[in-house]
């Protein structure tokens, strides 16, 4: 493809992505207060637990309602249309892969937009404890103050941060699918990456604490040793494929012994 065809095709993607958030934008204005509720409830948990000293609810601006609208539906949105995004970042990547290759396209749209979804509802979860720890290192006698719009800022970068955490091992498994990435070098570089997924796990969580590092990084590690054995499975039918690309059929075949 030459690169204005590139670039047709991207701006069709971005678009197709774009109308999925915006529809789901739209759907969330109409489920605003129940959205409202789900966002304040991680704090209200971590509020009953702590003493009193802790509140919530300060807004600032004469627009501060409006702006709070449109950044809580534009989340839900992002996060609804995930499926939708996340398939049309892989589709843009299809045309360049073998035809072996793209029928792998399926299997990623099965699996990526799911598994998001199962990483922000894993940071939901574990952000009501994350908040506890946080809130509870304010001295005696004094009140702590929220404003909603950085609380909402907090919490859209928890649960983004453990969706996207985990993706990276579902885009790990395509790079190998596309013969980018080898099965044998993400086992000669697994310490490194085991190390390097904490510290991602640890610079994406903005809580900072342990236990909501620890709840990101661990099933990451679980992923990446997944996504290695993907990937020697892959390597080894290529090789075995590669091996027998020459036979005749009445020719046998070595075995590997």
């Amino acid at each position: 493809m030459a690169l204005s065809d590139h670039l047709r095709e991207l701006r069709a993607r971005i678009l197709k992505a774009g109308f999925a958030v915006l529809a789901a934008f739209i759907v969330g204005l109409f489920f605003f207060d129940p959205l409202f509720d789900l966002v304040w409830e991680p704090y209200r948990s971590a509020q009953d637990s702590l003493p009193e000293g802790t509140s919530l609810g300060t807004s600032s601006g004469p627009a501060a309602g409006f702006l709070l609208h449109l950044k809580l539906c534009g989340l839900a949105g992002l996060i609804a249309a995930s499926p939708v995004w996340l398939y049309q970042i892989w589709a843009f990547i299809v045309p360049g892969l073998h035809p072996s290759e793209k029928r792998w396209t399926g299997i990623f749209a099965i699996i990526a937009g799911p598994l998001f979804l199962v990483g922000v509802l894993l940071g939901y979860v574990t952000l009501p404890k994350g908040l506890e720890i946080l809130i509870g290192l304010n001295p005696d006698g004094l009140t702590n103050l929220v404003d909603f719009d950085d609380y909402l800022t907090f919490f859209s970068r928890t649960l983004l941060g453990f969706g996207i955490a985990f993706e990276i091992p579902v885009f790990v498994v395509l790079l190998n699918m596309a013969g980018i990435l080898k099965g044998k070098t993400l086992g000669a570089h697994r310490p490194w990456m085991i190390v390097g997924t904490f510290i991602f796990a640890a610079v994406m969580t903005p809580s900072g604490d342990p236990f909501t590092m620890t709840f990101m990084a661990a099933p990451m590690v679980v992923l990446f040793l997944v996504s290695e054995v993907i990937a020697r499975l892959n390597d080894r039918r290529r090789a075995g494929r590669a091996i027998n690309a020459g036979l005749s059929p009445d020719e046998a075949s070595p075995l590997d012994l």
